[in-house]
């Protein structure tokens, strides 16, 4: 696999970029992987050591942190910021707009930002509806339509998505009980329903 083709001279050195793959941004990081038929826009940000899968889609504006991987036909709007170390599954849906009219066009500023945290996966065919923040961690289910905050390491499903459990940062759901993963790391709920977990003990 060679770092980077010919034909994708906006890429900064270090960035794959397969021969069907089109990368405009030279805000790349090395190590980061475009495949077929995906499309990095000029203005937009994807970190380190990521993998934007064939038919995915990084528009102006959009952040991307270091190693997200981007699963096939995901497209990632216009201030839409993905933090760190993230999961988004196949064809998952970002928004921008809670009302819009093709016949009455707005610029970035009327848009609402979403916020993906940390560690936070994002399921296939899941809907993120803008203007919220998915925590650190949190776990969204496959199909689900997020049209709230979503706690940290909240595990949330349905449409609308509401928490059916909690989720370990390997990705286990933990016993609503002990909050304690097979893995060994440990948990304490913060106050009140929206206060997600916070790690206590970081495990093996």
């Amino acid at each position: 696999m060679s770092a980077q083709r010919d034909e994708a001279p906006g890429c900064p050195p270090g960035v794959y970029v397969h021969p069907l793959g089109l990368c405009e941004s030279d805000r790349v990081g090395a190590g980061t992987r475009i495949w077929a038929f995906a499309h990095v826009m000029e203005g937009s940000v994807v970190g380190r050591d990521c993998n934007v899968c064939d038919h995915a889609f990084v528009e102006t504006g959009a952040v991307v942190g270091d190693r997200v991987t981007l699963k096939n036909g995901v497209a990632v709007w216009d201030r839409v910021t993905i933090a760190d170390d993230v999961f988004v599954g196949p064809f998952a849906v970002f928004t921008n707009d809670l009302n819009p009219r093709a016949a009455f066009k707005k610029d970035a500023t009327q848009f609402l930002p979403t916020t993906v945290g940390p560690g936070a996966t994002i399921g296939a065919n899941a809907t993120i509806v803008c203007g919220h923040v998915v925590g650190e961690n949190a776990f969204v289910g496959a199909g689900a339509t997020v049209v709230d905050d979503v706690a940290p390491y909240a595990l949330v499903v349905g449409t609308p998505a509401v928490r059916v459990g909690w989720a370990c940062a390997c990705g286990q759901r933990l016993p609503e009980d002990l909050l304690v993963c097979a893995c060994g790391r440990a948990y304490e709920a913060q106050a009140g329903e929206r206060g997600g977990l916070r790690l206590i003990d970081g495990g093996r």
